[in-house]
């Protein structure tokens, strides 16, 4: 353990921290009423194209299963080293959907692996790969570019079902070639956030034998919505918002905030905002789904928020515990994970800011800023899902 010289490392790290969202906090938003019907379900099957996968167990450079080496910046400022690896032979596989990084100049992105994909799979799935084997196709996203060439955002709902049916084609040709019957946890965030509610409403939840083996679904700025006051209800049928620690088969779902988002804000508000990019056009009844990843079944609690270092530290990860609280709220019409800091002015370590605006919030940060506890959340229903299927007898 050592003692670092808070001022200096928290502006390098702060500098960091700042790169790496810059990176990952972007999202598409379609216009109001835009959406498309859902494509008619056809039976499981290989893709009619090759799909491209960024992360995959056993591919080499998997940014998956990189270093996850992690200097610990304690608020006093004393620094630890801790290690932990993948997991190759965890009988659990996570299937991560990215959100939008793309930087080609067309609307919709192109199946090339670039370096703002392995990036983002880097910061936000990797470690993961302590508790199940992850996958992650690359996907027809709508771009960065995409988004600038629309006036008012006004993506396409075209665009945004082309993005859909190459993470739909990717999931069913894992299905079909790598699972063997293998229980799933799906993470997505922002865009890959939307494009899992649709896989979820389309593909698993009227399929018994593939919801069965559904342990836990993270979908972090991406808003999953309820009927008021519900469990279920809204973006899905049945399948419930998580409400108790350890529950498996169902969502953690949250959008980060320092406090009440705006009216117009683009995530935490239903029938707004990203909640068109996944067709919800919905509000009266609804309400957008709050899970606290730091305390499941409510309350405020600590976050465990890791991000990558670029460099600041000797590792390639740096972990801030104690730094945030988080719980959340319901007020005005909007439901968020409201984030603050939990330490006081002697703790110099860097904080997030609402780098995009109000209507923003800490998005680029959902991730990021309760990693450990997601991984800890994914750990505890992989049990739960263990102790139920012995149950069953399968």
């Amino acid at each position: 353990m050592g003692q670092v010289a808070m001022p200096s490392v928290g502006r390098r790290l702060a500098a960091s921290v700042l790169c790496v969202l810059a990176g990952v906090s972007v999202v598409t938003v379609a216009p109001a009423g835009a959406g498309s019907a859902p494509a008619a379900r056809s039976p499981r099957q290989a893709a009619a194209t090759p799909v491209v996968w960024l992360c995959r167990p056993g591919a080499a450079d998997d940014p998956c299963t990189s270093s996850l080496a992690t200097t610990v910046v304690e608020a006093s400022g004393a620094t630890s080293v801790a290690t932990a690896s993948d997991d190759p032979s965890s009988r659990f596989d996570c299937f991560y959907v990215y959100p939008t990084v793309s930087r080609q100049k067309t609307i919709n992105a192109s199946l090339k692996v670039q370096k703002a994909e392995i990036a983002v799979a880097m910061a936000q799935a990797s470690r993961f790969s302590t508790v199940c084997r992850v996958w992650a196709p690359v996907y027809r996203q709508v771009t960065v570019a995409g988004l600038a060439a629309s006036p008012g955002l006004a993506v396409s709902s075209a665009a945004d079902e082309t993005a859909y049916q190459s993470v739909r084609s990717a999931f069913e040709d894992y299905l079909a070639n790598d699972n063997d019957g293998r229980p799933v946890v799906l993470i997505g965030h922002s865009q890959g956030a939307a494009m899992l509610i649709l896989l979820l409403e389309r593909e698993v939840e009227h399929d018994a034998a593939l919801r069965r083996r559904l342990v836990l679904a993270v979908i972090a700025g991406g808003n999953v919505e309820v009927k008021t006051g519900s469990a279920t209800g809204g973006s899905f049928s049945d399948i419930p918002v998580c409400s108790r620690a350890g529950q498996a088969g169902c969502v953690i779902a949250y959008s980060s905030f320092p406090g009440t988002p705006p009216a117009g804000s683009l995530f935490g508000r239903p029938g707004q905002g990203v909640s068109l990019q996944s067709t919800q056009t919905g509000r009266r009844g609804l309400q957008v789904a709050c899970v606290n990843p730091a305390s499941v079944g409510g309350g405020p609690a600590d976050l465990d928020p890791y991000f990558p270092s670029e460099g600041a530290v000797p590792t390639p990860w740096v972990e801030f515990p104690g730094l945030y609280t988080a719980r959340c709220e319901r007020r005005d019409g909007a439901s968020w994970l409201d984030v603050a800091k939990a330490t006081g002015s002697s703790d110099h370590r860097p904080v997030v800011t609402e780098t995009q605006g109000p209507d923003w919030g800490y998005h680029g940060a959902d991730v990021n800023l309760a990693l450990g506890n997601l991984v800890d959340d994914v750990a505890a229903a992989e049990a739960t899902w263990s102790r139920g299927s012995a149950a069953a007898g399968t």
